[in-house]
């Protein structure tokens, strides 16, 4: 029998986020995740998913923000008049 080709694994490029929290917001985050039984890192990735999986390639139009633009009633009627 002939033994099959490992597949390669594909490699990833990772980048590095960093912020700053004070003193009493790290420790709420902690004991918040102490309390879950999670790790921040989880918490911080499961909180900002969906802003991260979904506009890889593309932004949709709606989403664009022009520079004098002031949104006060967002509502579909004037979407639609528009």
């Amino acid at each position: 029998m002939k033994k099959k080709n490992k597949r390669s694994r594909q490699s990833y490029q990772y980048h590095a986020v960093t912020f700053k929290l004070s003193q009493g917001q790290y420790r709420s985050l902690r004991n918040y995740c102490k309390a879950r039984k999670t790790t921040p890192i989880k918490l911080i990735k499961r909180c900002i998913s969906r802003f991260i999986s979904n506009y890889e390639y593309e932004i949709p139009p709606e989403l664009y923000v022009t520079e004098n633009q002031l949104a006060l009633f967002d509502d579909e009627q004037s979407i639609d008049n528009q």
